[in-house]
């Protein structure tokens, strides 16, 4: 049950932030982000602090691990790449544009 009431906290501290993002929109952009931003990180320190909160921190920690683990590619191989899928790009939209060209004459020639 106390899960539920911070979570609830935690939406409620989200929707006032955004609703006073727009009350004061006479103030200057940057107070108001900057505003928002706090109350977005108030907000999860909140919802941090519940069962569902605590495994969601798990899998972002889990998934940075992962991120680390990642080997990537040179910028040879990046560019390697890259060209292919250009030539590929290419060389395909000539071919549906001569397909399209050779429809076009046949129902031409069809139609009179």
């Amino acid at each position: 049950m106390a899960d539920k009431i911070k979570l609830l906290l935690a939406a409620v501290v989200l929707i006032g932030a955004v609703a006073a993002f727009y009350y004061f929109a006479d103030l200057m952009l940057v107070l108001r982000v900057v505003g928002l931003l706090v109350a977005v990180g108030i907000a999860a320190a909140i919802a941090a602090q519940t069962e569902v909160g605590a495994s969601g921190l798990g899998f972002l920690r889990s998934a940075l691990v992962e991120v680390r683990k990642v080997v990537w590619p040179t910028r040879k191989e990046t560019m390697q790449t890259t060209l292919v899928i250009l030539a590929m790009v290419t060389v395909m939209g000539l071919l549906m544009w001569a397909f399209d060209a050779l429809l076009a004459v046949m129902v031409r020639t069809l139609t009179g």
